[in-house]
């Protein structure tokens, strides 16, 4: 029985990220993990939200889903984010949450979490990867152990084969285009248990 705690952390304007959040909630409470699930906070104006509906009605729908503080990263042993592509890297409002982990990171109190990540995009070669490694490059500053699903089920090909975490194509009306539900899974469970062996480790 796992007695990991995982902090599953993501921004989402219309919905894709936070689904991807909801299965991989789903695939870690399942492998036994303490699971936590926080967005990161809006910081745009209401007036750029309102200019798109299905990003008024996301914003609207999730109302009730906590927001991320920096002691939600302290509390977990292991992290999974999941956020969308902007310009090939991940969105201010993602940025500006990362910003606020200074004061963790300077105490030593991010190092040794097990990290992984997910992202989106309008298009496959939109800047999935580069977002996803965009997450990592902080991590690595962190001195966080990245936790990649790399080629380890052949779910990850049936999902685009992204080694370096679960990312997926959204079209024009929002849906998505590749069928990454199982990836996601994959995934958050792979963290699971490569947290727990960091854990069953420090505690030897």
């Amino acid at each position: 029985m796992s007695n990991v705690k995982l902090a599953i952390i993501y921004y989402s304007s219309t919905g894709t990220n936070y689904q991807m959040a909801k299965w991989a909630e789903e695939a870690a409470s399942g492998a036994g993990a303490e699971v936590k699930l926080a967005k990161v906070k809006e910081n745009a104006p209401m007036a750029a939200i309102e200019s798109n509906p299905a990003w008024k009605e996301h914003y609207e729908a999730t109302q009730d889903v906590p927001e991320a503080e920096p002691d939600l990263l302290e509390w977990a042993d292991a992290i999974i984010f999941s956020v969308p592509t902007r310009f090939g890297h991940v969105t201010s409002q993602f940025q500006q949450f990362l910003d606020t982990t200074g004061g963790l990171w300077a105490q030593g109190k991010l190092a040794n979490k097990v990290v992984s990540a997910m992202s989106s995009a309008q298009n496959p070669h939109g800047g999935q990867e580069a977002t996803v490694l965009a997450v990592y490059t902080t991590m690595y500053h962190w001195g966080a152990i990245v936790a990649s699903p790399g080629y380890n089920d052949p779910v990850l090909f049936k999902a685009g084969g992204n080694p370096y975490g679960t990312s997926v194509t959204v079209d024009q009306d929002g849906n998505m285009v590749e069928d990454v539900e199982d990836a996601v899974k994959f995934q958050a469970e792979r963290t699971v248990q490569v947290a727990q062996w960091v854990k069953n480790g420090q505690n030897q």
